[in-house]
């Protein structure tokens, strides 16, 4: 394989950079089924075995944890180690985890094929996003988007496959094509995908967004009010969005909605596969746009209109959820109006504690999205002992609201004031 040698110091091309961001993307498509084809599992897993749908769910929760409180030290071992040798470890975590959920015939299997793949998922989603972040302190929040899409969207185009497989073959033939597939991809790419060396980037920002002059380290974030108000909102920002992942299909389900035939841009699929492929479609499309308004009104202004959207979206798909059309609609809103925090919360992370510990300080406020799983679980046993999802989505969108109030009226003050100091 041809390599590309650059002397330490000289800056890179554009195109180079662009090339870069396009490995990450990729490989944030391959770990997209982790999170988002799980829905697809549940109801299959919880027929063969009647564990419920609670007990089930936990390997979700349990996925979640392990792919974002890892995140910190995985980010400090691809700085050690560097990104090609890490990402390696990914793939074949990646291709494990699912291939174990594929012969799990036992709650703890299941739960230690998340823990692999979570471990795996974890190593590709941070290393890809503070990867873009560096190579494109420019267009920090384009980049994050773009990157953080590849994940939103990335499962779109195995929908269809993954529910054709579960029902001709089974969900355990659908896991095992399925995770070995996306653990080849990412070793591929993992061979020539790498970290920007001092001087490859220039640090030439937009004149739009103000941005530290100062890198902090993990530990002296750590010490900032404003990064523990960052880590509430990406918490209460991640609950709903979560539960909705993780429940798509059980509230199709329960709304008898899944099946029944639904026709839009001229073509008719059930309601189920062509919600979730929307979502997907919508839910990548919504971080590299939220992104890029960002990095032009501010990331502050950007946060509040898309997590008042949101809100707004968990209460529309509630009153209309017993539609098929509606539901495909509003799902796709409700995701559209989530995938963002994505691309917001790493762009404003770096932002404000700087470049060069960009992988490993948003790998610590990633860990929000762990914190926002266990709530989510927290979600899914409330709708099970209430038997209804008005109480958790109300309360999920109210999460939303409160968090689109504290970025205008706390968060942006006090980016200003602490940028100012510095």
């Amino acid at each position: 394989m041809t390599t590309v040698a650059i002397e330490r110091g000289t800056q890179v091309s554009f195109a180079y950079r662009v090339m870069q961001l396009l490995a990450g993307m990729a490989c944030m498509v391959a770990i997209a089924n982790l999170q988002y084809g799980w829905t697809m599992f549940v109801e299959p897993i919880n027929q063969k075995f009647g564990w419920g749908r609670t007990a089930i769910q936990v390997a979700f929760t349990v996925f979640i944890l392990t792919e974002t409180w890892l995140v910190p030290v995985e980010g400090w071992l691809i700085d050690k180690f560097g990104l090609r040798k890490l990402f390696l470890l990914a793939g074949v975590l990646v291709s494990a985890g699912w291939v174990i959920n594929s012969y799990a015939s036992t709650l703890g299997m299941l739960y230690l094929g998340a823990i692999v793949a979570g471990i795996g998922g974890g190593i590709v989603y941070g290393g890809s996003v503070g990867n873009a972040l560096k190579w494109f302190p420019d267009h920090r929040g384009l980049a994050a988007g773009l990157t953080a899409a590849g994940y939103g969207m990335g499962s779109a185009l195995t929908v269809v496959p993954i529910v054709n497989m579960i029902r001709d073959r089974g969900y355990e033939a659908a896991f095992f094509t399925f995770g070995i597939a996306q653990g080849v991809l990412i070793i591929a790419i993992a061979l020539f995908f790498r970290a920007p060396r001092d001087g490859e980037v220039s640090a030439t920002k937009t004149g739009k967004i103000q941005q530290s002059r100062n890198d902090s380290s993990p530990g002296q974030m750590v010490r900032t009010p404003i990064f523990w108000l960052l880590y509430l909102m990406f918490t209460m920002m991640g609950t709903g969005g979560l539960m909705a992942t993780a429940q798509l299909a059980s509230m199709a389900v329960d709304y008898k909605v899944g099946d029944v035939p639904v026709s839009l841009f001229g073509l008719t699929l059930a309601a189920l596969p062509f919600a979730l492929a929307i979502d997907r479609v919508l839910n990548g499309l919504t971080r590299p746009f939220f992104g890029w308004v960002s990095d032009r009104i501010g990331r502050e202004n950007t946060m509040f209109i898309a997590f008042a959207l949101e809100g707004a979206g968990k209460v529309l798909l509630l009153m209309y959820a017993d539609n098929a059309m509606a539901f495909v609609i509003l799902s796709g809103l409700l995701f559209f109006a989530w995938g963002e925090i994505y691309s917001l919360f790493p762009a404003i992370c770096a932002d404000i504690f700087g470049r060069k510990f960009a992988t490993a300080n948003y790998g610590f406020l990633y860990t929000a999205k762990g914190s926002a799983s266990l709530l989510a679980l927290g979600g899914a046993a409330l709708v099970a002992s209430t038997g209804t999802w008005v109480i958790a989505f109300v309360i999920a969108a109210a999460f939303d609201i409160i968090a689109a109030v504290l970025a205008i009226v706390l968060l942006k003050p006090m980016r200003q004031r602490m940028l100012s100091r510095a």
